[in-house]
């Protein structure tokens, strides 16, 4: 064991979110029932090591519809699809499992519901993130991007009197109401959705990295590049004063560099991340002279959704319950 070099803090909640869980275990339920392969278009959610588990498993991860042999079964990934795709999927008889997070849903919904009422829906998002793409397959004529304040400038509408914003769930809550107030210097007559389109586990990973940030020389996200929600909380970390912060898929990603002259390291993970590999992180860090961790808690989770009803237990089976 290396001398004692400082301690570590960790952020509470992080990791698995409800609709990741929900997600995950759909492509595992799939499997068990209809054996492999089962096909899922896109990653199921934005984790290196979720999808080699499930590959390994029998799960085939497609970019697009047509790579789907016709009447095969297709997971669709918890950032959501666009009608254009069930209508793609329905065309080829392919067997649909919809993993689409409850709160992506919610979302479309809401997108539905403004087009029908023939407003200028402005969707704060990534341009090329999948659930932007999927939420925009909505009501493609009525919504238009916002990628970002630097954005708003580009914005054109009819009628500054009927615009609504929507966002993606996983952005930084910080960076969408800086766009949202950007938009409302330019319409004051902006509409807010009825709730709040950030996702409750975005906002509590990284309130738990507000609240530990400033006393952390170095801050050490978990979890993937493509992963929106992931690479928010590296951001926030720096924002909220850390001195440092890093992202990895991997305990082995760390450069022992980075601990140079560190007294406290903060960790968290993003919403996409399982507990192992969070778990390997400390096991490095407690090698490394940080044995002592100490938990950050911003808000207690309970949340937990039924999985899609094509995967529900039928009369007499035994439900697997979700992790």
């Amino acid at each position: 064991m290396a001398d004692q070099r400082g301690r570590v803090l960790l952020a509470d909640p992080r990791g698995y979110c409800a609709g990741v869980d929900r997600a995950v275990v759909a492509v595992e339920r799939a499997l068990e029932i209809h054996g492999a392969p089962v096909y899922v278009r896109k990653q199921i959610v934005h984790n290196k090591h979720v999808v080699a588990t499930l590959e390994r498993r029998g799960a085939v991860f497609v970019d697009e519809t047509d790579e789907v042999p016709e009447g095969a079964v297709v997971v669709f990934s918890a950032h959501g699809v666009s009608p254009a795709v069930h209508e793609e999927a329905r065309a080829r008889s392919l067997r649909t499992i919809d993993a689409t997070c409850p709160l992506v849903s919610k979302v479309h919904q809401e997108a539905k519901r403004f087009a029908k009422e023939d407003y200028d829906i402005l969707l704060i998002g990534h341009r090329g993130h999948e659930e932007v793409e999927g939420t925009s397959g909505e009501a493609p004529e009525h919504i238009q991007l916002v990628d970002g304040p630097d954005d708003v400038a580009n914005v054109e509408v009819r009628d500054p009197e009927r615009v609504v914003w929507l966002s993606q769930t996983t952005l930084s809550v910080d960076e969408t109401l800086a766009t949202v107030d950007q938009l409302r210097t330019r319409f004051p007559g902006l509409q807010s959705p009825p709730s709040d389109d950030i996702c409750y586990a975005t906002q509590n990973r990284q309130q738990a990295v507000k609240q530990m940030a400033g006393e952390c020389d170095l801050v050490i996200v978990v979890g993937s590049t493509n992963s929106s929600n992931s690479v928010r909380l590296v951001e926030v970390a720096l924002e909220a004063g850390a001195r440092a912060a890093h992202l990895v898929d991997y305990a082995a990603e760390i450069d022992p560099a980075w601990l140079e002259g560190v007294g406290t390291v903060g960790v968290t993970s993003g919403a996409s991340v399982p507990e192992v590999l969070v778990s390997e992180v400390l096991d490095l860090l407690a090698g490394s002279g940080y044995p002592d961790v100490e938990t950050v808690k911003a808000a207690e989770e309970r949340l937990v959704f039924a999985l899609p009803h094509e995967l529900r237990p039928r009369r007499g089976e035994t439900a697997r319950p979700v992790r």
